[in-house]
């Protein structure tokens, strides 16, 4: 079986931050998303992977992503011009897939259930496709599908006005090779893309077996700020289970519970509540850093109180006598303060970005 990864797009939602990165890219518990969903595959068997790519980030996910061999994987990267759907996706990446059975995974999603299960119960089963479902408060934002009492799919339906059910469309599919011939059935949508819930439909029409798995964990889309957010805190509660101090802490620090510092990185003078992630080489004096915080690689901060947030590798941070709060700042990204007012301050800072709050 091989994966496909679609990571093209160009991440509307998380600008400014992407538009000059990738979306698959920005990380989460200092992990790029995109990996999340590579070493979960590789942890269910699959190595032979295909990566999707735009010509405005796919050189910066090679060169950080790489050949695979960092995961014990091959991966592939499949050029495409322009965004044109899900199904055109899968349609440029055939030369790739052949004949072979795939899970296509969208790059910026998470899940929480190993893939492993769904992969085993797809390969033991006659199936053109399996789908993963997930129970949401607010269907008529999400595709739809309407399940049999034998747990086959009837019918999709994308973003309806009266769904048939509360269960949303996940981002991993499994499928066998005859996905191809019913997307070469279908036309464009209105929105000129060629859709994947489409081609999922004309093989449903045309009587071919398509199953759905229902996940029992959480499934996050981490396509804006705020989901991204929260997939940090999540994550950092998962995978934090213990304190691991490499860097330099001085004895005016106050470290408590759950909180990763990496090496070369210096603190003097700072309280940190975890869970938290510091990366390497930061120089970090006199802050707060309060618990589901993130802050990668070579980071400067000093004077302030952050709770909550992500920050990117290389951003500046000083003075800044408010707390920061639910926020997402970019790579080298510098804030800075020159007076003091008791508020919270939020931000979304994309890359190379300067500011400075003034009276």
């Amino acid at each position: 079986m091989k994966a496909l990864i679609l990571s093209g797009g160009k991440g509307t939602r998380l600008r400014p931050l992407t538009y000059t990165g990738a979306k698959q890219l920005v990380p989460v518990a200092n992990k790029p998303i995109l990996w999340y969903g590579i070493e979960s595959l590789v942890a269910a068997g699959i190595t032979d992977i295909g990566i999707i790519v735009s010509p405005e980030t796919g050189p910066e996910i090679e060169a950080k992503t790489g050949t695979g061999i960092l995961f014990g994987a091959h991966i592939t990267y499949i050029h495409q011009a322009s965004p044109d759907g899900l199904a055109h996706a899968v349609k440029i990446a055939q030369p790739f897939l052949g004949d072979s059975p795939f899970v296509m995974y969208l790059g910026d999603n998470l899940i929480q259930d190993p893939l492993a299960e769904f992969v085993a119960d797809f390969q033991s089963r006659p199936l053109a496709a399996s789908i993963m479902l997930k129970q949401v408060a607010n269907p008529t934002a999400f595709g739809v599908a309407k399940i049999a009492a034998d747990g086959s799919v009837v019918e999709l339906v994308e973003k309806p006005k009266d769904p048939p059910s509360n269960l949303a469309l996940v981002g991993v599919y499994l499928f066998s090779p005859a996905i191809h011939q019913a997307i070469a059935q279908i036309k464009p949508s209105a929105r000129g893309e060629l859709e994947i819930t489409d081609a999922i439909q004309q093989l449903i029409t045309t009587q071919q077996k398509v199953a759905a798995r229902e996940l029992s964990g959480w499934w996050l889309d981490t396509g804006k700020k705020d989901d991204l957010l929260e997939a940090n805190r999540i994550i950092l509660d998962m995978y934090i289970t213990s304190p691991d101090v490499q860097g330099t802490v001085d004895e005016r620090c106050k470290i408590s519970g759950r909180v990763v510092v990496g090496k070369g990185s210096q603190l003097t003078n700072c309280t940190v509540r975890g869970p938290v992630v510091i990366g390497e080489n930061c120089l970090i004096d006199n802050c707060f850093i309060g618990s589901y915080t993130s802050i990668a690689d070579s980071v400067s901060m000093s004077n302030i109180e952050i709770d909550h947030s992500v920050v990117l590798k290389g951003a500046k941070i000083s003075g800044v006598q408010r707390r920061i709060v639910d926020s997402l700042i970019g790579e080298r990204a510098q804030l800075m303060v020159s007076d003091h007012r008791p508020k919270a301050l939020r931000f979304m800072v994309g890359d190379d970005s300067i500011i400075e709050l003034v009276s």
